[in-house]
């Protein structure tokens, strides 16, 4: 039972943040089933190597080697949940930084604060990893406080965003078939997540991206500069519509992902990205997106309000009336949908899934005190 139970939580990061949001120590390892201190679950990481995906399972017939790709959770009535790895047998984590790196072949272009200090500035560009370069020859372009109430006033409250235009963004052509890279640097609110998908829509592909602040920022800013950088790339007016709707979806994921624990660790990333590939992949009527929306936020045991289901609903509308590259957003959404579509969950493994998490939530309380 103790590699059925290590891969039962394996099987729940996929489907929550619990495990990845606690701290394990070193009287933790006989309880985790024999994990060695290295190999204590954290974000993204799955089992250690002695039960990754690979391996034959035989305890009680309830899990089963899926190769190197996922891990199938069988219920007791046939139905399967998978759960997708990366190469090295990890969950994958639509979060993970990217640790983008600017080289000396590299031609990077630039997006700054227009109200960044000369020492902000400078710091911006030490974490860009620019911080000695000569940016004269570089393609510079600046993002003003204007701008950003222009583009995000209708999605945030105008005291938010602010007086002064301080997210920066550094990018860099990636190469054919590569996809959309993030890194942040003091990026707060906006995960790499949200950056891949909104970036997606408004219409990037095949882009290397640094996000940067000179201190501690939410990044929704951020958005606009890294579209005039990557119009500065191409040679490509930015289409409004497609950044309009692209700062919808950053904001609306944020909204989710901070008003929801359950979507907190990467999972209203994974949301939006999934019904993003159904909608443009499928001809839905709306009762059919409506219920979509509730059945992937229910994967996640959330019920979300008819607010925030009209709110999605309008956001996924507007995808479908802009001129967007469906071959790009398809792609990113592919491991997402592959997911979703095979996650049947009866009531009786939904309940076994419940009591683990409630017994790990247990565990935990009584280490700390309270899940951090």
């Amino acid at each position: 039972m103790k590699r059925l139970f290590v891969m039962a939580i394996v099987s729940m990061l996929a489907f929550s943040p619990v495990v990845a949001q606690a701290q394990a120590t070193e009287s933790d390892v006989e309880i985790l089933g024999g994990v060695e201190n290295d190999d204590l679950l954290q974000d993204s990481e799955a089992v250690p190597e002695e039960n990754t995906a690979t391996e034959s399972v035989e305890d009680s017939g309830n899990t089963e080697s899926a190769g190197d790709e996922v891990i199938k959770v069988v219920g007791e009535d046939g139905s399967i949940s998978e759960v997708n790895l990366d190469e090295g047998g990890k969950v994958k984590d639509i979060n993970k930084d990217d640790d983008v790196k600017v080289t000396s072949d590299d031609v990077p272009y630039l997006a700054l604060g227009a109200d960044l200090t000369a020492d902000q500035k400078q710091k911006v560009l030490d974490l860009m990893g620019i911080g000695d370069a000569d940016i004269s020859g570089f393609d510079v372009v600046t993002v003003t406080n204007e701008e950003e109430h222009q583009y995000l006033d209708e999605y945030i409250d105008s005291a938010t965003i602010g007086t002064k235009a301080l997210s920066s963004v550094l990018i860099m052509q990636g190469e054919s078939g590569s996809g959309i890279s993030v890194s942040t640097k003091n990026i707060n609110y906006c995960t790499v997540g949200m950056y891949k998908n909104a970036l997606a829509t408004a219409g990037l592909n095949d882009a290397e991206v640094i996000v940067a602040g000179p201190f501690e920022l939410s990044g929704t800013a951020a958005l606009i500069g890294a579209m005039k950088a990557y119009s500065q790339m191409t040679g490509e007016a930015i289409d409004t519509g497609a950044l309009d709707t692209a700062l919808d979806e950053l904001v609306l994921t944020g909204s989710v992902r901070e008003k929801y624990d359950a979507l907190s660790g990467g999972e209203a990333e994974e949301l939006i990205a999934y019904l993003k590939g159904k909608v443009l992949s499928e001809d839905l009527s709306d009762e059919q997106i409506k219920k979509l929306i509730k059945d992937g936020a229910e994967v996640y045991g959330v019920s979300l309000s008819d607010d925030e289901i009209n709110g999605i609903m309008g956001f996924l509308d507007k995808l479908k009336e802009i001129d967007i590259d469906e071959e790009e957003i398809m792609g990113y959404a592919e491991d997402l949908y592959e997911k979703f579509k095979d996650v049947k969950i009866d009531e009786e493994t939904q309940n076994f899934f419940l009591q683990i998490i409630n017994a790990i939530i247990e565990f935990f309380k009584k280490l700390f005190g309270a899940v951090g």
